[in-house]
Parts: C-alpha cells; sequence; structure tokens
C-alpha cells in the first residue's frame, strides 16, 4: 500500500507540472489532463449486476462501472435507470438517444427493480431516469412504485431518487417526496447563465429550484441533492452565485465533477478544472452549510463516498428519532 501511495504521489507531481492548455483555445479540443487518465474501478459485483440487469429487462445506468459494488467504502451501491433508455429531451451535453415517443413503460419495471436490488443484497440505491415528456405524470408515479415495492421488500435500503423536472409539475415532484425516499436529487447540472445553452430548452434553473425546494417543503426529513459540471466555461462568481442560490432552496447536498464530452457532437470542454480548484468549492460548500459536498474532478452526480456519507448520515438521523 505504501508503495502505491508513494507512485500515486510521483504521478500527482506530474500534474503540477502540467503545462497542457486547460482551457479551449477557438477551433481547438482541449486535451486530456493527467488527473482524468484514471482507470475507473469497476467493482467484483459489476458482472453479475450486469447479468442480473439484462435477464430481468432492466437498464444500467451509462456511469455503471464506477457507481456500482461497495469498494473501499463498503457500500454496495447500484444506480438504476427506470423508464427506458429513450429520452424526449435533447440537452447538449448527454449522450442518452432522445425520441418525441419513447417506447410505452415496462408496468413489471418498479416490481422487477424491487426485487432484483433486494436480491443483491444493497445499501444504497439510486434510482433515476430519462425524461418522459409524453407521460401526462412524468412518470412519476412509476418511480413512487419502485420506491414502495423497494422499502417493502427491504425496508433498511437506503433510497435515493435522481428525478427530472417534470416540466415544473409540482404534484409529480410531491408523488416522489412522499413515496418513503431518503434523498430526493435532481441537478441544475450548471451555473443559472449556462443553462440554455447546455440543458434542452424546456429546462431551466428556476424550474430546476422549484423541484428542489418543494421536495423539502412536501417531506422536511428528506434530503434534498444536486449536481453541477464545471469546465462549460462557468466563471467563479457565476458558481458562487449558483452555490448561494442551491444553498437559499435549503439544497443540503452537492456534488460537483467535471464536464466530459460524451461525443464530437456534445457541447466541447471548454476548461479542465484542476483538483487544487475542486477542493476549493468543497472547502466553499462546506462553509457555506452544505451538510455534504463532494468536488473533484472524476465526482459524478451518484456518487459512492457520497452514498457512504448520507447513509452514516441517515442511520444517524433514524436513531436519533427513535430516542
Amino acid at each position: 500500500d505504501r508503495k502505491k501511495e508513494v507512485l500515486e504521489l510521483s504521478e500527482k507531481s506530474k500534474w503540477v507540472e502540467y503545462r497542457g492548455n486547460l482551457k479551449r483555445q477557438k477551433g481547438e479540443r482541449l486535451r486530456l489532463p493527467p488527473w482524468l487518465k484514471t482507470e475507473i474501478p469497476i467493482g467484483k459485483n459489476y458482472n453479475k449486476l450486469k447479468n442480473t440487469l439484462r435477464d430481468l429487462n432492466l437498464t444500467q445506468c451509462p456511469n455503471i462501472g464506477e457507481c456500482w459494488g461497495g469498494g473501499e467504502y463498503s457500500t454496495a451501491t447500484a444506480t438504476i435507470m427506470l423508464m427506458g433508455d429513450t429520452c424526449t429531451r435533447g440537452c447538449r451535453f448527454c449522450s442518452v438517444k432522445t425520441a418525441r415517443q419513447p417506447p410505452p413503460l415496462d408496468k413489471n419495471e418498479p416490481y422487477n427493480t424491487a426485487k432484483a436490488i433486494v436480491a443483491w443484497g444493497l445499501d444504497y440505491v439510486v434510482l433515476t431516469s430519462v425524461d418522459r415528456d409524453d407521460l401526462a405524470d412524468g412518470g412519476s408515479e412509476h418511480f413512487a412504485q419502485t420506491v414502495s415495492h423497494l422499502k417493502e421488500r427491504g425496508p433498511k435500503i437506503l433510497v435515493e431518487c435522481l428525478t427530472p423536472d417534470f416540466r415544473g409539475d409540482l404534484s409529480a415532484v410531491e408523488i416522489i417526496a412522499l413515496s418513503g425516499l431518503d434523498v430526493y436529487a435532481h441537478n441544475v447540472e450548471t451555473v443559472r447563465e449556462l443553462q440554455r445553452f447546455v440543458r434542452d430548452p424546456r429546462a431551466n434553473f428556476d424550474q430546476s429550484l422549484s423541484v428542489l425546494r418543494h421536495a423539502k417543503k412536501v417531506k422536511p426529513s428528506v434530503l434534498t441533492k444536486t449536481s453541477i459540471m464545471l469546465g462549460l466555461g462557468e466563471t467563479d462568481d457565476q458558481i458562487q452565485n449558483t452555490l448561494t442560490e442551491l444553498r437559499e432552496a435549503d439544497v443540503d447536498c452537492l456534488t460537483l465533477g467535471q464536464y466530459m464530452q460524451p461525443t464530437k457532437r456534445h457541447l466541447k470542454v471548454e476548461e479542465y478544472v484542476t483538483p487544487e480548484k475542486f477542493a476549493h468549492w468543497e472547502k466553499v460548500g462546506n462553509e457555506m452549510g452544505f451538510v455534504y459536498t463532494a468536488s473533484g474532478p472524476l465526482v459524478r452526480s451518484s456518487y459512492k463516498a457520497g452514498e457512504f456519507f448520507l447513509k452514516n448520515l441517515l442511520d444517524k438521523r433514524k436513531s436519533e428519532v427513535k430516542e
């Protein structure tokens, strides 16, 4: 382990000397800096889970390799994407396929998902989905059914729902917030000023804030969580103002990660933000009163260390309630 540590530190000393461009000049494409050239760790559970997903006709999250299987934090977690793999929106940072009328929902999915998750013996599960603007309730009932099946079969499993904005329909938010989940997550994705440039025109910052605010209003004990990608051309002031607005909306948990361009058709990376800069924002987030801030180049919105932390926090809160 010591050898590994020394090796990692020698690698890190190269980061400091890295002289490549971190900000994009007109017409160029940035090269990947050394701190992003890491192997994504794949837990030993990965293949087993992947096969079960296929057998049950469930959709895996695109970041499956890094979100799955306990690893060093020993919180066995999984991220499952509900409602198919086709989105009704086309955000400029996301490579999920889009269509106006995706295939209908699989009505057995909530039950099958719960059954699979309980069988895997997971501690923490993130349920996420594509946007389904084609459905009257945006799929909120489908989410809620999955949560209630899960909690029925495995009451100890902690459930986070990373939801769409349901076109600002707060009754849909309410259905999920009251479903028995532990963490209500919805991503604002970027600073206020870049929303129209980065997200589908049907999404916007105020609509996203209202989702997070409403979840907290109808279920004050629920933890709310959001995520921001850096490297899209935002300024420090814009990040600071965004964090301020999130705290004013009583958002509990925040993750900040590096935007990575999924294909040539998507938005180019404007800047590779250094690990030091991410550490700065983590410190700022903690000082501003977020219960939890995870900030780093490889942090995703469903983040294993975060789930480990949230599990401990939620367990502690539950035992306090019992006392």
